[in-house]
């Protein structure tokens, strides 16, 4: 009888365990009142399928330990996704020992400490020898555990943004602790000193401390080898130089500044020197070039010069204003926006590697979705002011990209049907598409949407934007819209790839001539403009490619300014070959 009910309550354990499935997917309607009916952890009967090797369990606000029996019964999983659960104030028991884990996250939960016995798994020997990936982020995390580099000596990537922690422990940068980690991210949590012992994090790329309580920069970064981009945005540093440089520099000219500190040159010509070196290469890169006089580079020609103009709020006549309504506090808070100008999607198939690299970002830097999510839209179908808020399922109306109109209820439900067909045809529970997102919506009573002036929703983050303001081949101009549950800095940090991405393929688009653009008849046919004298919108002068991006506030109901994009500190980490005009 205990059999037959557990396999009425789990039918995906038993089809799993008949299908002798490696992927297994928990989440969506009905999951939480099962798991709070196995009392808040996972059915046993789950740790008897030995051949998972990925294992996501999502969305579930009744979920506060995975339970007895993970690291026994399922020995070869490679991906283990615990994310927007109520896992915490610890784990017990804990995780480890899983000899093949590479990917972990307990992102978005509760976790408030994992001391041994209820952490990730011992340290002697280390409990997740594998891993490479570990996101943390998300949750109330106050002190991080001591023996963690003992317990994932492998560690690529680490991500802490959204915790509570007020200092990394000591042993965390001790020489060869941590020797392949490359990815080190702790933004918005009160860490209030860098160890100078981070230069022994000999293989760190990117590191992102912003929005801390940072009052010092250790010189001693510099010393990172392979340290190519840094964020420290957000701190009150003593050093003000410093600060400003941080909004305003690219990572190579901070780290020579910390450089000729150390060398006992602080506060006199060495940093100064640094300061005004980066200031003049900022002025030979903003200075008009004629003739190919002074400000010319060598190395790249006037013909695809990449270039961005910043449009400011006061420069516009009519500048477009996001209102924010309260209700999205509590579901998708933070947003950004940005106009761009002179996109040109006609030739071959640059429409299609636009798309294709927006997929990208999200699969990449949004963490597939989880950290954000971006949608583009027509400008010329976007009617202003627009209204960001959060309704109710049953309430919400949208005509989704290439669907009918309908309720966001109607429209969940049908895609969870979807992707339960999916799963039958493929015998496996990954899923594509728009499916993949639906488990981001558990748990939410309210839907976040972005709402036009003639009341039409125009994006359902995170799963779709509208059929109304559709890109199209024709697009030149566009609305850009990136939304987030974690942090307002993933936004611009997302919306800053996204341009500069933009950037890159309008100058390659410049430089390769393809075939299979619309001609004039095809391109009014679907425009509905008339015929006229029709120009590259990406050449711009000298045959420079030129893209004018123009700043988007985002305001509260009673018009107080919650956010500019882009503003000064944005779009400051730019390539080398991209010119920022402001």
């Amino acid at each position: 009888m205990a059999a037959a009910a557990v396999s009425e309550a789990w039918p995906e354990l038993e089809l799993a365990e008949r299908e002798r499935r490696r992927e297994l997917l928990l989440t969506g309607p009905g999951l939480e009142e099962r798991v709070r009916a196995a009392g808040g952890r996972l059915p046993p009967r789950l740790f008897t399928l030995p051949l998972l090797h990925y294992l996501e369990v999502s969305g579930c606000g009744s979920l506060r330990a995975p339970g007895p029996g993970l690291a026994q019964g399922l020995p070869q999983l490679h991906s283990l996704v615990l994310r927007c659960n109520a896992l915490g104030p610890g784990l017990s028991p804990e995780l480890g020992p899983l000899p093949a884990l590479r990917v972990l996250d307990l992102s978005g939960n509760a976790l408030e400490a994992l001391p041994p016995g209820q952490g990730l798994g011992p340290a002697e020997p280390p409990g997740l020898p594998q891993l490479q990936s570990l996101n943390l982020s998300g949750n109330r995390l106050r002190e991080l555990p001591a023996d963690l580099a003992r317990c994932a000596p492998r560690l690529q990537s680490l991500n802490l943004t959204g915790n509570c922690l007020d200092s990394f422990p000591a042993a965390f940068f001790s020489p060869g602790a941590l020797p392949l980690l490359s990815e080190l991210a702790a933004a918005d949590n009160c860490l209030r000193e860098l160890s100078p012992d981070i230069a022994h994090l000999a293989s760190l790329k990117t590191l992102d401390l912003s929005n801390n309580q940072l009052s010092e920069i250790p010189a001693e970064l510099a010393d990172c080898p392979k340290l190519k981009e840094i964020n420290f945005r957000g701190n009150k540093l003593r050093d003000k130089r410093l600060e400003k440089m941080l909004g305003d520099c690219q990572t190579r000219s901070i780290l020579e500044y910390l450089r000729a500190g150390r060398r006992g040159c602080g506060k006199g010509r060495g940093r100064e020197g640094a300061e005004k070196d980066e200031s003049r290469r900022k002025r030979r890169e903003r200075k008009p070039r004629r003739d190919g006089g002074e400000g010319a580079e060598p190395d790249t020609g006037d013909v695809g010069r990449l270039l961005l103009r910043v449009l400011h709020v006061s420069e516009n006549p009519a500048p477009l204003t996001v209102r924010v309504s309260p209700e999205v506090r509590d579901v998708r808070p933070y947003i950004v926006g940005a106009i761009v100008r002179g996109m040109d999607l006609q030739p071959g198939n640059a429409l299609k590697r636009f798309l294709a690299a927006q997929t990208k970002l999200h699969e990449d830097l949004c963490e597939k979705r989880t950290a954000a999510t971006m949608a583009t839209h027509d400008l010329h179908t976007v009617k202003g002011p627009l209204l960001y808020g959060a309704r109710p399922p049953q309430d919400l109306k949208i005509v989704p990209l290439g669907r009918r109109e309908a309720k966001a209820k109607e429209l969940v439900r049908q895609l969870q049907l979807e992707a339960e067909e999916q799963r039958k045809q493929k015998k496996r529970q990954s899923v594509s598409g728009l499916h993949r997102y639906l488990h981001l919506l558990d748990g939410k009573e309210n839907f976040p949407c972005l709402v036009d002036a003639d009341g039409d929703v125009i994006s359902f983050p995170p799963i779709t934007n509208s059929e109304k303001t559709k890109i199209k081949k024709t697009t030149s101009d566009l609305f850009l819209e990136v939304t987030s549950a974690t942090s307002l800095q993933i936004c611009k940090d997302v919306m800053d790839a996204l341009i500069l991405k933009m950037a890159e393929m309008n100058k390659f688009t410049l430089e390769n001539k393809e075939e299979g653009a619309l001609s004039d008849t095809e391109a009014d046919a679907v425009s509905g403009q008339p015929s006229g004298p029709r120009t590259n919108p990406a050449a711009g002068k000298d045959g420079q490619s030129l893209l004018v991006v123009e700043q988007v506030r985002v305001v509260d109901l009673e018009g107080g300014l919650r956010v500019v994009y882009p503003s000064k500190a944005d779009l400051a980490t730019a390539a080398p070959h991209v010119t920022v005009v402001r």
